[in-house]
């Protein structure tokens, strides 16, 4: 009596999943999309601020390396969160390409879903970063998460349009692999282990994703527009220390081209290359 494999999906089996997963969620209906967006953009956040709290105080403490290493384990929650708890990523869907270059989707479907779903993901990281100020947890650790989220954001915005555009590539490659990954994964415990090394190593090496991008930067904007005397009297900084950081300067100069990167990296370099080895290679042979 035949009985269904446990062993993970062989690459040839990961590209036919990934393409009836991306013509499934083209269909899905406005609603239902933005809302798992608006899920997926919350999730991030919380990987992010995970994040800065792991990096609060470690300047001049705990050597670069491990530090970063530490940020990355623990952003990798935010994508854990998406792919088990179900949800809509921008950036990982930028493998609905394979489906697309495999004619199971049309053009219109694909930025269909991009635009709603990178429109959610807004909406669920910055409602994220508002409540996390309101909750004055930029406070904590006599004001060093705080602190801390102030000089990720400073640190992001500094960057040229090149910089972050090749950060944004890499990113992508990155995120987009573990997503590859998960389509392998024959249970939670898979899905985990697929996402924690490969979204580690583009936080710990400072690439630049669009998305928690969309909660890094807004916090630090919200604590730098509202934070009382008492606050940067313990941060040891001012206001006018950040001068630069400003919504124009994270619309313009980081979320264009990250987001732009995100797109070469993700579509590009990893869903159209294993949609050409395992998908329109094989069929047109």
């Amino acid at each position: 009596m035949p009985t269904e494999s446990v062993d993970a999906l062989l690459p040839p089996a990961m590209a036919r999943r990934a393409e009836d997963v991306g013509a499934a969620k083209s269909r899905m209906p406005a609603g239902r999309m933005f809302a798992l967006a608006v899920l997926a953009g919350a999730f991030i956040a919380f990987g992010a601020l995970f994040s800065t709290i792991a990096l609060a105080g470690t300047a001049g403490h705990v050597a670069y390396g491990p530090s970063r290493l530490l940020a990355g384990l623990v952003f990798s929650l935010g994508l854990v969160l998406v792919v088990v708890g179900g949800a809509e990523l921008f950036t990982g869907n930028n493998l609905l390409v394979m489906a697309w270059a495999a004619r199971r989707i049309r053009a219109r479907a694909l930025l269909r879903n991009w635009a709603i779903v990178y429109a959610g993901n807004f909406v669920g990281a910055v409602a994220v970063a508002w409540v996390v100020y309101r909750s004055g947890h930029y406070r904590s650790g006599t004001s060093a998460v705080g602190q801390e989220a102030l000089d990720i954001a400073a640190a992001k915005t500094a960057l040229s349009f090149e910089e972050a555009f090749w950060r944004g590539v890499l990113a992508n490659v990155l995120v987009c692999l573990a997503v590859w990954l998960c389509f392998s994964a024959r249970s939670v415990v898979d899905k985990i282990v697929a996402v924690v090394l490969p979204v580690s190593a583009f936080v710990a090496a400072g690439f630049e994703h669009s998305i928690a991008n969309m909660y890094f930067i807004p916090v630090a904007l919200f604590v730098k527009a509202g934070a009382p005397k008492a606050f940067w009297s313990e941060a040891g900084s001012t206001p006018g220390d950040y001068g630069d950081l400003t919504w124009g300067q994270f619309l313009r100069d980081n979320l264009v081209p990250v987001t732009l990167g995100n797109v070469v990296g993700g579509a590009a370099l990893v869903g159209l290359v294993y949609a050409f080895v395992y998908l329109v290679h094989e069929r047109d042979s």
